[in-house]
């Protein structure tokens, strides 16, 4: 098949391209690279900045759409899938529409459906925008509000999302979001991982330079890494997961090291995670997205969302490698305290982590599963 991924979300269509081509299939990722974090992609789609920027991605984008016909499926990251003014996207989807077989939707992040669920019927009991029955009123949370709901972003959202033959959400969280409304053409799929070169079933000890080995022991100190997205620290809660970090190494100052990644590119990043032994992502998910399943798949352990229905949507009866916590300090310093109390469980959960991702993300597995749900409606 020949398919075109447009837009991007932390290497995910860079990633399900590299596995879609290892089965035998022509793609194209264009994209902003996901802005500093700077992926990779065949087609560049970033947008300079000022008003002369977008009148030049507008430029470029009306120049490739003759090239982007007559593809099997155009697949869209995001209603948003390009840096330009909703209005402006409306006339390039029902171009890219008219002129290929198949378009797809992924819901993968932002958008109105997960804002207004999350805001008015609230089906998590926590999640970006609720605690419980309370709304939450912190600036980077209203910011989102103010831009999908009631905007043309939403109008953009809820006509794609009619529109496009298949939708597919990356966790659970976006399918109890989608669902309702698309129940016949909503499918769950998971996030596509590539696994470290030379991956085994089993590590021996030492440490390799693309990730951590599980060991029969664990020596001090715990490395806990903490990634720092740019002025989405309070929104995914880093803020209250870094402050509890550094409570803990406050009081167990020689068993505890945190490395800090704050804004840095893809590669930079992937540097400063080496020899980590765990990770802290994002207070309020229920799975572990694209950064924590990267690092669980050196085998470092995630310190986020492991709520039960995580493991429920990916049929997971057997491995639990995720240190789940609820969306408070006192239940972060809980967990991480626990870990470093006991290190004889970090073997068996960075073991685990690696089955897990092994199991359900591996990225050639994933693009298979992508290539069954294309081929349904072709």
């Amino acid at each position: 098949m020949r398919i075109l991924l447009l837009g991007e979300y932390s290497n995910v269509h860079a990633t399900l391209a590299e596995g879609l081509r290892a089965l035998g299939h022509d793609v194209t990722v264009a994209s902003n690279g996901d802005f500093w974090k700077d992926y990779p992609r065949d087609i560049d789609l970033a947008r300079r900045e000022g008003k002369m920027g977008g009148l030049a991605l507008m430029a470029k984008v009306y120049a490739c759409l003759p090239k982007w016909r007559g593809f099997d499926v155009v697949q869209l990251i995001n209603p948003m899938f390009l840096e330009l003014k909703a209005e402006r996207i409306f006339p390039i989807y029902r171009y890219l529409r008219r002129h290929n077989k198949m378009m797809v939707l992924c819901a993968m992040g932002m958008d109105w459906y997960w804002v207004h669920e999350c805001t008015y019927h609230k089906p998590l009991r926590y999640s970006d925008f609720n605690i419980g029955d309370k709304v939450r009123t912190d600036e980077p949370a209203l910011k989102e509000q103010r831009d999908w709901l009631g905007t043309a972003k939403e109008r953009l959202n809820r006509y794609i999302a009619a529109d496009c033959d298949q939708i597919i959400t990356g966790l659970y969280e976006y399918q109890i979001c989608y669902e309702p409304y698309f129940k016949d053409k909503t499918h769950f799929i998971p996030l596509p991982i590539k696994m470290p070169c030379h991956h085994s079933r089993r590590f021996s000890v030492g440490h390799s330079p693309s990730h951590p080995s599980p060991l029969t022991s664990h020596p001090s100190p715990l490395r806990l890494f903490i990634g720092i997205s740019k002025g989405r620290s309070a929104y995914k809660g880093t803020d209250i997961m870094l402050r509890a970090a550094e409570d803990m190494q406050r009081r167990y100052p020689d068993r505890l090291q945190i490395v800090k990644a704050e804004g840095v590119p893809f590669n930079q990043y992937q540097q400063m995670l080496n020899g980590s032994d765990a990770l802290m992502d994002q207070l309020y998910a229920y799975t572990p997205a694209m950064n924590a399943l990267l690092a669980m798949s050196r085998g470092i352990i995630c310190i986020g969302g492991g709520e039960p229905e995580n493991y429920e949507i990916l049929g997971e009866n057997e491995l639990r490698p995720i240190i789940n916590v609820q969306p408070t300090y006192d239940s972060v310093c809980h967990e991480l305290e626990q870990l470093i109390l006991h290190p004889e469980h970090i073997p068996l959960l960075k073991q685990q982590s690696i089955d897990y991702v092994d199991r359900h993300h591996d990225h050639v597995k994933v693009a298979r599963q992508y290539e069954e749900a294309y081929r349904r409606k072709i």
